[in-house]
């Protein structure tokens, strides 16, 4: 059975920073790459990073560049995200989500149902 469990979330205040991790168990890690999405209540889930099986060069949504920052450790099947100046409308559940390859560059990021295999969330709070 593949799982993929996210930790790391929790309340924050505005500026403040926090490390999510998604540790993944059941398949072949180093063949998959791996993202994060977000989904604030009431709204859709939205892509926010993407890091390729191998590593490189990460991907991530113009909201969160040069604060968020996406790695991974294939040794532990886990891919990291963290989350510096966090800002209240990032208020959400995070969700990783595993996919045989993150989206082209310079095109869009993959919707949600293209995506194999999905974590259950973790809450993060940030208030003002």
């Amino acid at each position: 059975e593949v799982q993929l469990v996210e930790s790391g979330g929790g309340s924050v205040r505005a500026g403040g920073s926090l490390r999510l991790s998604c540790v993944a168990s059941g398949l072949r890690f180093d063949d998959y790459a791996i993202a994060w999405f977000h989904q604030a209540p009431g709204k859709e889930r939205e892509w926010v990073s993407c890091i390729l099986s191998g590593g490189g060069s990460p991907y991530y949504a113009d909201s969160v560049k040069g604060r968020f920052t996406i790695s991974r450790d294939n040794a532990r099947n886990t891919v990291y995200l963290q989350m510096n100046r966090l800002k209240p409308d990032k208020t959400a559940v995070y969700y990783c989500a595993a996919v045989g390859a993150c989206h082209k560059r310079g095109m869009s990021p993959r919707p949600p149902t293209k995506y194999d295999y999905w974590g259950r969330g973790t809450p993060v709070t940030v208030s003002p």
